[in-house]
């Protein structure tokens, strides 16, 4: 199925799983029921949630009221997997699912996965509570240490609104601003406090009817006729142009426009593994990708560019920092971007100041889409061929090396559609090409460990019913931490193939201890301490089957790796969440 067939469907869940006994829908009779009509009014197709008493009202309104239909509950053991699935969903359909959190303890066990949110531009609509802000009101001490004033404000820096409205009316209108602003570019979540009081307060006056849709008009953003004219004349003039491909949309549609651009041009093409799939990266053009640091392909294509054109990159100044070092560049800049309009003082995710000659204020695509269409009737300047081929080290037996798993596992799903929703640090470019932009969502965006499993499973339900395999591979430390969601993908029979990268160790920082003893000529060999997981070593199959889940591993010998990734993809495509447990060799790729 093609990403535009995705757009705008809902993807179902099994026949009556949680299914409520006669919900009543005669009109809204609770603040909470207003509430809940203003959440369906936003086409969200679920809710997930770990469930608290602030919000006890409007979990009634959505069963008893709504039917527990549009949005529909999913159901999670932590309000951090709440909303790092209504991420994971969002980064594939790109539309937001809705989030409830509890009060002000619920929050603060969300706030690390909203700041990923954040960071990666995702729209996620978070529906936070309070005790009663009338303290006669609040019941004896469980209200009052679940009420702060300002709840909002511990996530206000990374968040693109917030509310706590004053009565019914109010909190309707919050909602459809909430989901009009998260929709918006550049995307991010929003959070809205709905006082205990007001969900619970009788309706004896029906609200004056709105149409939703005239409250959330569609925003879009034009793109300047002479800044496309002076773009093009300067990239057909180029000798070495080329064009960094960062935040870029899910559409086949959009996707062809840039091949389209790139060959039009000649242009060398970089993409990045900290977000999606954005361009073929066997064309004969791509020239590297970038990861937790930059590729020297990527690195040499950025020093002999004369004219690059960066689509919405992350850190574009870091880039040129990373390939130039303290050196200006001498090329001249085109930045395609919206995201300094949401820049605030407290996080510093908007990266070094870069180098700009000349800026459009749009979104990405839409500047790509005019560009192709000022170049047509212009010849090719690309002579076709392909990029470099996939690694594929040979599996021999004895110890596993990240790029023999990564290999394993691209020879058993052979031609089978895969979406790659996640890979870790260790993870090299080379080892699997995106030829689609389902083919692989990007990184969670703050760098929150413990993402991976929540992000799986709803990327892993936006593509239910797809065609598409959903595949992701990530660290023992991500999947420790966030090992939970694992149980909600089960309950609601969502497919999904987590692989662990299970070195055994948050090894990332064994590097760092490395660092600092060599910088202080002290004991290298002391570096694993505090880092490794050993004496017992975690099994991470066995967390995943107490879940319900297929859990299998762990594997220890590269000769086996094709045979149990046979026996994980006949479980995958048999409906089961499946958990593999690979034991891997630590090191990061070139």
């Amino acid at each position: 199925m093609t990403a535009e067939g995705r757009s705008g469907q809902v993807a179902p869940l099994a026949p009556g799983v949680e299914a409520p006994r006669g919900a009543s829908r005669d009109g809204a009779i609770f603040g909470s029921d207003v509430m809940a009509e203003a959440l369906r009014a936003l086409d969200v197709p679920y809710i997930a949630l770990n469930p608290g008493a602030s919000y006890r009202g409007l979990h009634d309104s959505i069963v008893n009221y709504l039917g527990n239909e549009n949005p529909k509950m999913l159901l999670c053991l932590h309000e951090e997997h709440a909303i790092a699935i209504a991420q994971g969903y969002a980064k594939v359909a790109e539309k937001p699912m809705a989030a409830a959190v509890h009060s002000n303890v619920g929050l603060m066990h969300a706030s690390m996965a909203i700041f990923n949110a954040w960071c990666d531009r995702t729209p996620v609509v978070i529906m936070g509570a309070t005790g009663s802000v009338d303290s006669q009101k609040r019941r004896p001490w469980i209200e009052w240490i679940h009420t702060s004033r300002d709840q909002a404000s511990m996530v206000r820096h990374y968040v693109k609104w917030d509310d706590q409205p004053g009565s019914v009316g109010a909190a309707r209108e919050s909602i459809l601003r909430a989901g009009w602003i998260a929709n918006t570019a550049p995307k991010g979540p929003t959070y809205v406090v709905l006082d205990v009081e007001l969900q619970e307060k009788s309706q004896s006056e029906p609200l004056p009817p709105i149409d939703p849709a005239r409250y959330m008009p569609p925003v879009t953003h034009g793109v300047d006729a002479g800044q496309v004219k002076t773009a093009v004349d300067m990239l057909l003039a180029a000798k070495n142009p080329l064009i960094m491909m960062g935040r870029l949309s899910r559409s086949e549609k959009d996707w062809q426009a840039r091949v389209t651009l790139a060959e039009k041009l000649g242009a060398r093409v970089i993409t990045d593994t900290k977000v999606g799939a954005a361009f073929p990266t066997d064309h004969g053009l791509h020239a590297g990708a970038s990861g937790s640091g930059a590729g020297a392909e990527a690195n040499e294509a950025i020093k002999n560019a004369d004219v690059i054109l960066s689509l919405d990159w992350v850190d574009l100044g870091g880039a040129f920092k990373t390939a130039l070092g303290t050196e200006e560049t001498k090329a001249k800049v085109i930045q395609v971007t919206l995201d300094y309009v949401i820049h605030n003082g407290w996080s510093m995710d908007y990266m070094a100041l870069p180098t700009v000659d000349l800026l459009f204020s749009t979104e990405p695509d839409l500047a790509v889409a005019a560009m192709v269409k000022a170049l047509e009737g212009k010849p090719s300047k690309f002579s076709g061929g392909k990029g470099a081929p996939e690694l594929d080290p040979a599996l021999v037996k004895g110890p596993i090396s990240v790029n023999q798993m990564f290999a394993a596992l691209r020879h058993t799903v052979g031609d089978k559609p895969v979406s790659l929703l996640q890979v870790p640090l260790s993870y090299n470019a080379k080892s699997w090409h995106f030829r689609h932009p389902l083919d692989y969502i990007g990184s969670d965006g703050g760098g929150g460990i413990g993402s991976g499993p929540g992000l799986s499973v709803g990327a892993a339900l936006a593509l239910k019913d797809s065609g598409r395999l959903a595949i992701s591979v990530f660290g023992d430390g991500n999947f420790l931490m966030g090992c939970q969601a694992v149980w909600t993908g089960v309950h609601y029979k969502i497919p999904c193939l987590m692989v662990i990268a299970n070195n055994q160790s948050f090894y990332n920082d064994e590097l760092h201890q490395e660092r600092m003893a060599r910088m202080r000529n002290r004991p290298v060999e002391n570096k694993w301490i505090g880092q490794r997981m050993a004496d017992p070593e975690l099994d991470l199959a066995t967390i995943a089957r107490g879940q319900g889940a297929v859990g299998l591993g762990p594997v220890k010998d590269a000769s086996e790796l094709e045979g149990v990734f046979k026996e994980a993809l006949k479980e995958l495509e048999a409906g089961k969440v499946v958990v593999v447990d690979v034991r891997v060799l630590p090191g990061y790729a070139p």
